[in-house]
């Protein structure tokens, strides 16, 4: 389903990610959703595509960790001991949060692992297992635009060109708001309730918008970066 157009918007005036050179004031936490079936990649975790060497998950982690993001759940449901078998959570001291039942979707993962975070955080960074070019700079760019965001703004989404990407970040009410909901009740759902406590933060920057659904997107990435995603050895096809 499109996200609804956008109804509040604003533009930084910078031309670059902004690169803070300390951790967020704010208490941040995180999650990364990663319980999915990958089928349309053969049944296969996307999230452990490697590139130059680090999985996709991995990278996801060490952005989030090195932006002073903390505490930080993986969301996992098909594959999940596959993907603990790499020791990604581990090395990164993330947090493991199983959703039984994957195939409810995002919103089931979402919810699954807001509940498995601390109360008080002021902020909630949710990204996804399967975009490549998210790194630290990203994310410190995401937590700026969020503490400078228009007033009577709560959750944060950027926008290339017009279109909705990722992580979005929100805020602990916000996070409140959506546990106490119905079952339904997503990120997505509380935008489309909301939309004037959305902010669409306009940036130049694609990577916001860039992840691995299939072998097509696989093959754009490499055409677009002229960098390789493998597949570790025993998910070669």
């Amino acid at each position: 389903m499109a996200d609804p157009p956008p109804t509040r918007s604003a533009r930084l005036n910078v031309t670059t990610l902004v690169q803070p050179t300390t951790e967020p004031a704010l208490r941040v936490g995180g999650l990364v959703l990663a319980a999915g079936a990958g089928s349309r990649m053969g049944n296969r975790p996307k999230c452990l595509l490697q590139l130059n060497g680090m999985s996709l998950l991995e990278r996801q982690l060490q952005a989030l960790s090195l932006a002073g993001v903390r505490p930080v759940g993986v969301v996992l449901g098909h594959h999940g001991e596959r993907i603990l078998q790499e020791g990604i959570l581990t090395r990164w001291a993330a947090q493991q949060v199983r959703n039984l039942r994957p195939d409810d979707g995002h919103v089931s993962s979402l919810r699954i692992g807001l509940k498995d975070l601390p109360t008080g955080l002021d902020a909630v960074v949710v990204a996804l297992a399967d975009q490549p070019l998210i790194d630290v700079q990203a994310v410190k760019a995401l937590l700026a635009a969020f503490a400078q965001r228009p007033a009577g703004t709560q959750m944060l989404q950027p926008s290339v060109k017009g279109l909705p990407g990722n992580p979005v970040v929100f805020s602990g009410e916000v996070m409140a708001q959506i546990l106490a909901g119905e079952e339904h009740i997503g990120a997505r759902q509380w935008q489309q309730a909301h939309p004037e406590a959305v902010f669409r933060w306009e940036t130049p920057h694609s990577l916001y918008r860039l992840d691995v659904d299939n072998e097509a997107d696989r093959q754009a990435v490499e055409a677009s970066t002229g960098r390789s995603l493998h597949w570790p050895p025993d998910l070669v096809l």
